[in-house]
């Protein structure tokens, strides 16, 4: 079971039915027995920092991501999924993320109009599993104003927007995408695939 952690906040259904439409049995789910029984989590996302990260404290989602990853399952984040994972957002003001992968959240440069929207490439620096059977710069979709800093080792693919941004990362058993594979056709449901048989 793909357990898919239900904040309030976000596109969880798309993601559910991605899963659901490759024959996996995943569930959007607001308790926390439950994340815990599953055998891999996802984190999703869609909006703003602040109230992201507060929800996932003051509902203890905070306390089990990080049991739950220090045992070793399987952990995919998603878009603000992906940002809360790391120690600081700078997104309108300062904020304390889960510390999980080292690094910082910050706005895009000026010089390329924000938000993001649309189908960008990857370039592809590792062996990430999650991009297992993919063609060698596939196409994904992004909507984001905010991307990520963090030590090139835990960077599994970047893409270029007015200059080379990080947008995947792998650090032992948490992966995280910028772009969002439930949107990203064909490649996006392999991605979802590859997570599924981690």
């Amino acid at each position: 079971m793909i357990g898919i952690i239900d904040y309030g906040m976000g596109n969880l259904r798309s993601v559910e039915k991605a899963f659901q439409f490759l024959g996996f049995n995943a569930q959007v789910s607001e308790n926390i027995s439950f994340i815990e029984k599953a055998d891999k989590i996802v984190l999703p996302g869609v909006g703003a920092f602040e109230d992201a990260i507060t929800t996932i404290k003051n509902k203890g989602f905070d306390k089990i991501i990080k049991e739950q990853v220090n045992k070793g399952k399987p952990f995919l984040g998603i878009c603000l999924g992906m940002h809360m994972l790391f120690d600081i957002s700078y997104e309108n003001g300062k904020f304390k993320g889960l510390g999980l992968i080292p690094g910082i959240v910050k706005k895009l440069n000026n010089n390329v109009k924000i938000p993001h929207i649309g189908w960008n490439n990857l370039k592809l620096y590792k062996k990430d599993p999650l991009f297992k059977d993919l063609s060698e710069n596939p196409y994904v979709y992004f909507v984001h104003s905010y991307h990520i800093e963090t030590d090139p080792s835990v960077v599994s693919a970047t893409t270029f927007y007015g200059q080379e941004i990080q947008v995947a990362v792998q650090k032992d058993n948490i992966y995280a995408t910028q772009f969002h594979p439930e949107k990203s056709g064909d490649i996006g449901l392999q991605i979802l695939k590859n997570f599924s048989l981690l």
